[in-house]
């Protein structure tokens, strides 16, 4: 399998996060008066999957499908395996699993082994932070999954900022109605009825042009948040969370759990730029973008490998896409095989890979297709109307689009804050009403308070399934970044004293709960919420439940978690029993049911200096000492003053609680793009120009946790390179 890259676009704080991520709670009854609200136009994705396992399931682990011969060509195959082996261990024993509640148990085991491993830091998650804006709470699509929490078109948006107490308000009655289709026409009306007027326009921001408009050759967020506002699916996800019907109107699943059959709607068409009507929208359009994806190789098919039958092997060039599992029946009716059953598939089908495509457009396009916006089709909400790069993007609604008459923003806007050079920029235009929201860091908090609008309209948005990590390159094979320099000062014998004691598991551990998490944060977002957006573990510790009874062994006993369990309660089991002082998971966090996120719970001076001291036992002859110390370097931007905070407060805390005996030499760079090639765009590990980096991270592409951890699998895993092997 090829490498493929997924990186997140780098989050800014350029414009406060639509709160889409609602409070875990239990639904409640329906007023008189809710009952009558209009229902949503979308229709949820109900299946009948037959009988539900019932009691408990008892797992069994085969840790021994690792098998050596299968990385002979691997080059960094003997690396990985001694600095990650136990965790691709317990993945493969995961995937083995045929019970769904076993598999998430087993890979909260591999989550423990990962963490365990000191290769990478959870550091932060996006939102979690104060904010204005004018956008109703939990009105946007909500996935913590996929992209379609990048479409916009059913936001609810006022004229004014919202007041912090109608958030409230509202964000208790959304806990009320999920599930019952009816909080968006509830959230209008009570928005009127407390006076505020509505609008169908939003404005926010963007940082990076576009580098492609082909929804099926990217893998960057930067590109996909742009595109996905053009583009539809066959499902998608509503503001209440539901997966919903959406070009497609039906769908049926085989009793062996392989064949999924989707009929399309009635009367969809593809669009041209001008809105003219170019083709009719059939099945055939979704068999010709899987093979345009497979032939693309631009880094997202392996999200296809294991999940649609003969997908790899075709890639591989092992046989036709003739046997690929994805055919048309006739012009409505889309079918596809998969290799096994696959509980997440559904969750699939909203994000880039399963997109459909006109064929005759594209070849009528050649290699103009897809580099820019005139060169598309449109199927979606949206087509773009303006578009002047690194100024903005206009989106005008597209009267094709099969819900056109439901949408509440007519006329969507991104503007351009690439330079990040104002910290006060975003605060000043959403006070302005030039965007119609901002977060609030250490420089505009105070500016919101003396302004009159911190008391009545400052809310801490909502976090999503973002991880952002600091990661340690274990084999660094670049110390210069081209074209930007960023030079490292390491002498040679700090550079070779420094690629062997990375590779030491103590050495990293100390390094990595030396952090303290809340000052790094805090220089970015303020004291008051420095720990709202900490995150602890890679996968969000609530990201998925046990649907039943598990039982399974934790350490030197047999453990069972009972249903409705968190992930992340295994994880900080498999942890303890370990021995390590590492804490990810606070029962009583969150709403009072348990949370991974909102506490720093690795950073441990006691710890970081016990860990040192093992490996400083271990690396004798390195002769490790504060006359004699470890030199790491750490990108960082320099031009913007929160990062530059951040770097010296990673610093800061790193050498002080190791005593100098662990120096971070941080490497500046006035050009963000420095930043970006030291890491974030690099394709192969050997590029990675550092020893610590904090610039890069994941977001899920469906609901299951292998989306994350399969990014850190040995040869072709999407973050593995971080790390500086491929």
């Amino acid at each position: 399998m090829k490498k493929t890259t997924k990186v997140l676009t780098l989050a800014l704080a350029l414009v406060m996060l639509v709160g889409v991520f609602a409070a875990c709670g239990k639904k409640g009854g329906l007023s008189k008066e809710d009952a009558k609200l209009p229902s949503s136009s979308r229709v949820a994705v109900v299946l009948d999957t037959g009988k539900k396992d019932t009691g408990k399931v008892k797992v069994d682990m085969n840790l021994d499908l690792v098998k050596d011969a299968d990385f002979a060509e691997y080059a960094d195959w003997e690396t990985y395996k001694a600095v990650l082996g136990d965790y691709y261990k317990y993945l493969l024993a995961a995937k083995a699993q045929t019970d769904v509640s076993a598999k998430y148990a087993v890979m909260a085991i591999a989550e423990a082994k990962l963490l365990e491993a000191g290769v990478m830091l959870p550091t932060t998650t996006l939102g979690g932070v104060y904010a204005l804006s004018r956008v109703a709470p939990n009105t946007g699509n909500n996935a913590l999954w996929g992209v379609d929490s990048d479409r916009y078109e059913n936001l609810v948006v006022a004229t004014e900022f919202i007041k912090a107490s109608d958030r409230d308000v509202m964000k208790a009655k959304y806990i009320e109605l999920k599930g019952t289709a009816k909080y968006e026409a509830w959230a209008k009306k009570y928005l009127q009825d407390q006076g505020y007027t509505l609008k169908d326009t939003y404005t926010l921001g963007y940082s990076s042009e576009p580098t492609t408009w082909d929804i099926l050759d990217t893998y960057r967020a930067a590109d996909t948040e742009q595109i996905i506002l053009t583009q539809e699916a066959l499902l998608s996800y509503d503001c209440e969370g539901r997966l919903t019907y959406a070009l497609a109107n039906n769908v049926t699943v085989s009793d062996d759990g392989l064949t999924y059959t989707f009929t399309l709607r009635d009367g969809l068409k593809w669009v041209t730029q001008n809105g003219e009507e170019y083709a009719d929208i059939k099945a055939q359009d979704f068999v010709d973008g899987m093979q345009r994806l497979l032939d693309l190789q631009g880094g997202l098919e392996g999200l296809l490998f294991g999940v649609i039958k003969n997908a790899e092997e075709y890639y591989d060039g092992k046989v036709e896409f003739s046997s690929v599992g994805v055919k048309a029946i006739d012009n409505k009716t889309i079918q596809y095989t998969l290799e096994q059953p696959t509980s997440y598939f559904l969750t699939m089908l909203e994000y880039n890979p399963f997109m459909p495509v006109c064929k005759e457009y594209v070849d009528a396009q050649g290699e103009a297709y897809g580099t820019d916006d005139s060169h598309i089709l449109y199927s979606g909400p949206y087509i773009v109307t303006n578009h002047t790069p690194d100024n903005k993007i206009v989106y005008s609604a597209n009267e094709a689009y099969w819900d056109a008459a439901n949408i509440n923003i007519k006329t969507l806007t991104y503007l351009y804050y690439g330079s990040g050079s104002d910290v006060t920029k975003t605060y000043q235009d959403a006070k302005a009403g030039v965007i119609d929201g901002a977060s609030l860091n250490t420089t505009t908090l105070q500016m919101a308070k003396d302004d009159g609008l911190f008391n009545d309209y400052a809310y801490v948005s909502s976090t999503n399934a973002t991880t952002y990590s600091a990661f340690m390159n274990i084999k660094r094979g670049s110390y210069s970044t081209e074209g930007y320099g960023m030079a490292s000062q390491q002498t040679d014998a700090q550079k070779t004293a420094t690629a062997k004691a990375v590779l030491n598991q103590h050495f990293r551990l100390a390094v990595l709960q030396a952090v303290d998490r809340a000052a790094y944060n805090a220089a970015d977002v303020g004291e008051d919420v420095k720990v709202f957006s900490v995150r602890n573990m890679y996968t969000p510790g609530t990201f998925v439940t046990l649907t039943r009874d598990v039982e399974i062994q934790i350490g030197d006993k047999k453990t069972t978690f009972k249903e409705g369990t968190y992930y992340g309660e295994i994880v900080q089991a498999q942890l303890d029993a370990d021995g390590y002082s590492i804490k990810v998971w606070d029962p009583k966090g969150g709403d009072g049911d348990g949370s991974s996120d909102g506490f720093d719970g690795w950073y441990n001076k006691d710890a970081a200096v016990a860990e040192l001291n093992k490996a400083i036992a271990e690396l004798s002859d390195l002769n490790i000492s504060a006359d004699n110390p470890i030199v790491l370097d750490l990108p960082y931007w320099s031009a913007r003053s929160n990062y530059t905070a951040k770097a010296q407060a990673f610093k800061k805390s790193v050498e002080e609680t190791l005593g100098g005996k662990v120096v971070v030499n941080l490497v500046g760079t006035d050009n963000v793009y420095g930043w970006y090639y030291a890491g974030y765009y690099c394709d192969y590990g050997e590029e990675c120009n550092y020893d610590l980096y904090d610039c890069s991270g994941w977001g899920p592409d469906y609901g299951d946790p292998s989306t994350y951890l399969n990014t850190f699998q040995p040869n072709g895993g999407d973050m593995i390179h971080v790390l500086g092997i491929d």
